[in-house]
């Protein structure tokens, strides 16, 4: 396999902020003029995009996408796992369902996964000056390290150089950077070239000191201290560590008009669908956590998507969330399901292939008029087309698998081009829909909230997303020796000062929203 320029961001654990890291730096290179693509050998989330070239990635890689200015594709992602259990996961080779694995099932196969994980290196590789790439979890986790391909395991078979991100914000940065050098055999520990510390907050000068201390005691240079980004959460989140942030910004201000409530599954899937309504100035969105009850007072309840539609739906009951979105269906309220959250909706859900566990059927919240009958198929595409209500545009992607039909779905939720999607009740206040990402679309978020008695605002949510990415970049811009990490990749000095000046600058994948 050729040499392709890389550098792989790595953590100390889980949520330090790699995805972000690595997004930021995608966008800070694309406006040097660099050719730079993501990637990231092995995901877990339930949190997914719809690539260009069909198939589905994790969103970061999507976002990550994003900020190269490049259209999202599998090979970004060849590895993506999506918990359906606490022991059992989907597993997406290059965008594809393979199957549903143990945990151990799929440590015995990881290794035979290595060459699908070095060819989509190879493909995004082509034809750009470098590819930033992203680890999982941490590398410390040396009892991982057999058959790994999503950090060191990965890192040693492409020859990528790794620089390693800690986070101060959640305490012992020092512990955690000096014991991942301490743990990592030899080989592992001289492929990391330097370190990063992560999320800091008040002034970087008092951390001089520990900064001289993780040096000296791994012997790796320090490639910055980055300040605690507060554009974050106008960004989508990976995983469910990214919606418990949320929890402290989910708009419970009393001065918000439109209350919508979100009862949060076990298995919550794509919840960046709830990011444009997070940011909308007159929207309230209350994300219901187990134990707590649907507020009475709520304009709208959205049942989001899951990864585990059956075992979701006895979770919700297990809240008493079944009673409280029936009262609120009396009390005329409105509700809407999203993909799994659809299917939850009507009269019952059959399985009888056993694609999310044992074969059998439960039966619905009988809300809509409509039966699902669960499948091994999978969709996964982008889509465009109407909301059947208005009329109004809108636009989205499908991530399921499964069949919805029934008296409802004579009234669709949207015609996608002659294809119908979704249903809806007699007296239009109860939905379901498969497509995911519909309220990123300005046009149709403002015109579904003003049927909730919302009134129009500004907000642009692409524009949002692009500002932000841009303040991201321009903050590690400040705060990270991006030219030493270029080094660190091996993208020649002259190469650096060619794109930086628009020489020989050749365009780059169409940007598109992932």
């Amino acid at each position: 396999m050729a040499k392709v320029p890389a550098v792989m961001i790595q953590g100390t654990g889980s949520h330090v902020g790699k995805s972000l890291v690595v997004a930021g730096l995608c966008r800070a290179l694309a406006r040097r003029g660099l050719r730079v693509a993501p990637f990231k050998p092995q995901n877990m989330s339930n949190n997914a995009a719809v690539a260009l070239d069909g198939g589905e990635i994790g969103r970061a890689q999507a976002l990550q996408a994003r900020a190269c200015r490049r259209s999202p594709s599998v090979h970004m992602n060849p590895v993506l796992i999506k918990p359906e259990s606490e022991t059992g996961a989907q597993v997406v080779v290059q965008g594809r369902r393979r199957s549903t694995m143990s945990a151990v099932a799929f440590a015995r196969g990881r290794p035979d996964l290595l060459p699908r994980v070095l060819e989509s290196f190879a493909i995004v590789g082509e034809g750009v000056d470098l590819v930033v790439v992203e680890g999982a979890g941490s590398p410390a986790e040396v009892n991982l390290r057999a058959g790994d391909i999503a950090n060191m395991g990965f890192a040693v078979a492409a020859d990528v150089p790794v620089v390693l991100v800690g986070d101060i914000d959640r305490g012992g940065v020092i512990a955690s950077l000096v014991g991942t050098h301490a743990v990592l055999p030899p080989g592992d520990r001289d492929r990391i070239r330097g370190f990063i510390v992560n999320k800091f907050r008040g002034d970087a000068d008092l951390f001089a000191d520990g900064v001289r201390v993780i040096e000296q005691r791994t012997g790796w240079p320090c490639l910055g201290v980055v300040p605690w980004f507060e554009g974050a959460g106008r960004l989508p989140a990976e995983d469910m560590l990214g919606l418990e942030d949320a929890g402290g910004t989910d708009g419970r201000r009393p001065d918000r008009q439109v209350t919508v409530a979100v009862p949060v599954l076990q298995r919550i899937a794509n919840f960046d669908d709830l990011d444009p309504l997070r940011l909308e100035p007159a929207v309230r969105l209350v994300l219901v956590r187990p134990g707590e009850a649907i507020p009475a007072g709520a304009d709208l309840v959205v049942v989001p998507g899951t990864k585990s539609t059956m075992a979701d739906l006895a979770f919700l009951r297990a809240q008493g969330w079944d009673i409280d979105i029936a009262a609120h269906r009396r009390r005329g309220g409105r509700v809407l399901g999203l993909c799994g959250g659809y299917q939850m909706l009507g009269r019952m859900i059959a399985d009888p292939d056993g694609v999310e566990g044992p074969a059998g059927a439960v039966a619905g919240l009988g809300l809509l008029d409509v039966e699902t009958v669960l499948g091994p198929d999978k969709a996964a595409v982008a889509v465009a087309g109407r909301h059947a209500a208005t009329g109004v545009e809108l636009a989205g992607y499908e991530i399921h698998m499964g069949r919805t039909a029934g008296a409802d779905c004579a009234r669709p939720f949207a015609d996608l081009g002659g294809r119908f999607d979704g249903a809806r009740s007699a007296d239009d206040r109860v939905a379901g829909t498969y497509l995911h990402g519909l309220f990123a679309a300005d046009t149709f978020r403002r015109a579904y909230l003003a049927g909730l008695g919302a009134p129009p605002s500004a907000l642009g949510y692409d524009a949002t997303i692009e500002a932000t990415l841009d303040a991201l970049a321009e903050h590690l811009e400040r705060h990270l020796d991006i030219d030493r990490l270029l080094a660190i990749a091996g993208l020649d000095q002259q190469r650096q000062g060619r794109q930086r000046h628009g020489d020989e600058q050749e365009p780059v994948g169409a940007e598109v929203d992932p």
